[in-house]
């Protein structure tokens, strides 16, 4: 018995590489800072792809939450850097989430579902709303949107190919 229980075992150290070649195959090698499109505005972005934040998040100024309807909403602008257009954009709240920062402090940030492209992948997608004006990249791309599609080299940047445009959107998990 001991000796069926050990090949077993055995044979299943085998399988594991296997399983997962199969799935890196399928899977896009993106670098760690892409460009992102957000269908709606309109506008596209750097993104920084980040598989050690669990959500993505977006920079967004003027968050106000509000009740419509029996619903949680949160009003937002997201600005264009480029450009310098503002956008007012309106979304169901989600969630609220607890994020901690690099200080320590913790920060409750309010959770919309967004559409959005990175390297020609569509998705729907969580993103918390926060103020990321102090940071070098508007938009913060983290493993929940990117798991099922890409892997993340870190030593590289724009690696993604295909570019994004309005096609229909493919659900992420979130």
């Amino acid at each position: 018995m001991k000796k069926i229980i050990l090949i077993i075992c055995l044979l299943a150290s085998f399988a594991q590489p296997v399983f997962t070649a199969a799935i890196a195959s399928e899977l896009r090698i993106l670098g760690w800072v892409e460009n992102a499109w957000l269908p709606d505005p309109g506008i596209e972005l750097k993104a920084k792809l980040d598989t050690g934040a669990e959500t993505s998040s977006l920079d967004s100024r003027v968050v106000k939450k509000f009740r419509k309807g029996g619903k949680r909403w949160v009003r937002f602008v997201v600005i264009d850097r480029d450009s310098g257009e503002e956008f007012v954009l309106v979304r169901e709240r989600v969630r609220t989430i607890g994020v901690v920062q690099h200080d320590g402090t913790s920060q409750r940030r309010p959770v919309v579902k967004l559409e959005l492209c990175v390297a020609g992948e569509h998705m729907e997608t969580e993103v918390s709303l926060i103020d990321r004006s102090e940071f070098n990249y508007p938009l913060l791309v983290g493993r929940n949107a990117l798991a099922s599609f890409a892997l993340v080299d870190a030593s590289e940047t724009f690696l993604g190919q295909a570019r994004c445009n309005n096609a229909a959107t493919k659900d992420s998990p979130s």
